[in-house]
Formats: C-alpha cells, sequence, structure tokens
C-alpha cells in the first residue's frame, strides 16, 4: 500500500501557486497523482513534482482566464488575497465564501 498522506487543503479553500500567476478554489483532491503518464511526462524533468502526494482540482484564473488546474500540494499556498474570483463555475460547486473558504453546496450525483 502506498504511503499517503492527509491533504493540507481542503475542498472550497481558496489557494495559489507558488510558482506561476494563479489562484483558484479546491474542487476535489486525488490523494497521489492520478492523471495521464503523457500529461506527467509534459512537465519538464527538473520541476516534475513527486506523484507521491496529494494532487488538487481547482477551478483557477489568472489575470487572462479561467480554466481547471491539476496541482501538486507542494505547488500550493493558501491564498490571503480577499479579491473575489470570477471562475464561472463556482456557483455550481460552492455556496458562500468565508473568508479564504467556499462552503460547499451538496449535488445531487444522480
Amino acid at each position: 500500500m502506498k504511503n499517503v498522506r492527509t491533504a493540507r487543503y481542503a475542498i472550497g479553500q481558496i489557494v495559489r501557486h507558488r510558482l506561476y500567476p494563479f489562484r483558484g478554489v479546491v474542487f476535489d483532491v486525488d490523494p497521489t497523482f492520478d492523471n495521464t503518464e503523457e500529461w506527467w511526462q509534459a512537465i519538464p524533468e527538473d520541476a516534475r513534482p513527486s506523484k507521491e502526494q496529494p494532487f488538487y482540482h481547482l477551478l483557477a484564473e489568472n489575470e487572462e482566464s479561467e480554466y481547471i488546474a491539476y496541482v501538486s500540494e507542494q505547488n500550493l499556498l493558501p491564498d490571503d488575497d480577499d479579491a473575489p474570483l470570477r471562475h464561472p463555475q463556482i456557483s455550481e460547486y460552492f455556496g458562500e465564501r468565508q473568508g479564504g473558504m467556499y462552503s460547499a453546496r451538496h449535488r445531487d450525483l444522480n
């Protein structure tokens, strides 16, 4: 069995990338890397994070656009910016924002 760590960030938490200028809200967490090998190999070798850590699905945005991002835990930091997030899908997943967290909306998965 893999050595799985507890995720540092919670669903609904607002985070920012450690190196690149984007921020977003966590909407899902994988305990370890769970994307394609092709995606993994596209990351420059000297910047590839370990697969044995949580990876986060973010409703992300930068100055130019909104998108979905998949980011390793080591590359995220808590975001303390009070500026609102504008990602159009936030209201599908989350309700009210309180500080650095959004409350999760209960969704019917059927």
